[in-house]
């Protein structure tokens, strides 16, 4: 390792599976202490346990991030523990299988938790980035945030998603001259409990997955993560306001 995080600390939001763990994991593998957040405490708790069995240093906290008293809590507790908040990796998000059907209830619930919760995590994380002179976020988006035709299966995802990439540009363009980096990360299918359900729902679902990109079909999370880290790193120290696609060429087809 290069321990491109030493002395850092990093707020990892949904980190409690998937991609958000591993990048938690990939963070403090590079020498981050990590605040581990998710709505599931008990997945929390079990990617804390994987950093601290492998060394790393990590706390954990559960909430609602779509409530600001949750994410101020969140942001707090990480000052608390740790006195400073370096970078941030706002990855929390979800989808609906009713999504796409018009449903007032199901967009504002997807609009909450994938975008407002973002929002309302620059809000707390910023101040004490201000506080340090530096930082950099990274939000978590979707290739279904840059291609222009969407798609009306995930009307309120895609929606949110493209959302994400105009908030992310708007805090870079604020912060920029304060020495804040804030960029978007947009990831094709990936391997997670998400989508082995919806491989496992058919035959054709299945080979559509199989031949998604043609770099390698689907992206393992791991693959996702070290472009977060990568993202939030002093390596990427001129980039800010940047929607980085990682799709295996899905987009270029």
């Amino acid at each position: 390792m290069s321990n491109l995080f030493d002395g850092k600390v990093v707020i990892v939001t949904g980190a409690g599976g998937s991609i958000g763990r591993a990048a938690a994991l990939g963070f403090a593998a590079e020498g981050g202490r990590v605040t581990v957040a998710d709505i599931n405490a008990d997945a929390a708790a079990e990617t804390v346990e994987l950093i601290r069995k492998a060394g790393g240093q990590a706390m954990m906290c559960a909430g609602d991030l779509s409530l600001a008293k949750d994410v101020s809590s969140l942001v707090d507790a990480t000052i608390k523990q740790f006195g400073q908040l370096d970078c941030a990796f706002n990855n929390a998000g979800i989808t609906h299988p009713e999504d796409g059907e018009w449903n007032e209830t199901v967009f504002r619930k997807i609009i909450d938790v994938n975008l407002t919760s973002q929002m309302l995590c620059i809000k707390y994380e910023i101040p004490h980035m201000l506080a340090r002179g530096c930082g950099s976020i990274v939000n978590m988006s979707s290739t279904m945030g840059i291609i222009s035709q969407g798609d009306p299966a995930v009307t309120g995802y895609s929606t949110s998603k493209h959302a994400i990439i105009g908030l992310t540009r708007s805090a870079a363009l604020q912060y920029a001259k304060h020495n804040i980096r804030v960029n978007a990360l947009c990831p094709g299918v990936t391997r997670t409990p998400m989508l082995d359900a919806v491989a496992a729902s058919s035959e054709v679902m299945r080979e559509r997955l199989k031949n998604y990109a043609p770099l390698r079909g689907i992206a393992e999370p791991e693959e996702i993560a070290e472009a977060a880290i990568w993202l939030c790193s002093d390596k990427s120290s001129f980039v800010t306001g940047h929607a980085l696609v990682a799709d295996g060429g899905f987009t270029i087809q």
